[in-house]
């Protein structure tokens, strides 16, 4: 995965109205609810074996190891409130946007005279819903991290640098080295 696409399954996760299960017992029984009663397909998931799913449904194993506990939290984290998860981001292509916070370098390409040199700036700007719906959509349809980055350099462009057509008229931005970026809606 990629720096976009981590954020925006961090906001989808930020969207939820109840924290996940605490207990592992708790989350196991999640999990196996979420694969349909399958063990075996909770167990994949995770990387452990099917006894070990049902020894932790059972009550037997109560404390997983470190990795095992971040992969159960992940796993669970990924399947809670998938209609909570669904309305926040209709609601975000349709009406309210998205916004974008981040630390990156951005590259122009510009009107010669201009200066086109890179450098990193920190941005936080709400992108109108469009550019939410583009963003899940092509999320949604596996687009690469590129494609995703390319969908949120055109909205910053629109919006941030070229004002919505009042100003720089031509620039390209070019969205590249992120430091960090996180998304919400």
């Amino acid at each position: 995965m990629g720096e976009v696409d981590d954020a925006l399954r961090r906001a989808a996760a930020n969207t939820a109205t109840r924290p996940i299960p605490r207990s592992a017992q708790a989350r196991m029984r999640f999990l196996v609810r979420a694969e349909k009663g399958s063990t075996r397909a909770a167990a994949a998931r995770l990387g452990v074996t099917q006894r070990t799913v049902e020894r932790y449904l059972k009550g037997t194993l109560r404390r997983p190891r470190a990795e095992l506990a971040a992969r159960l939290e992940r796993e669970v984290r990924r399947d809670w409130q998938p209609r909570v998860r669904a309305r926040a981001k209709k609601q975000a292509a349709s009406a309210t946007g998205i916004v974008i916070e981040t630390r990156a370098r951005f590259g122009f390409t510009a009107a010669p005279g201009s200066t086109d040199d890179s450098r990193v700036r920190r941005i936080t700007q709400h992108l109108p819903p469009v550019y939410a719906a583009k963003l899940f959509d092509a999320q949604s349809a596996g687009a690469t991290e590129q494609e995703l980055r390319a969908i949120a350099a055109e909205g910053l462009q629109e919006v941030y640098f070229t004002d919505r057509g009042r100003r720089a008229a031509g620039l390209v931005v070019e969205f590249t080295d992120i430091d960090y970026v996180e998304l919400d809606f």
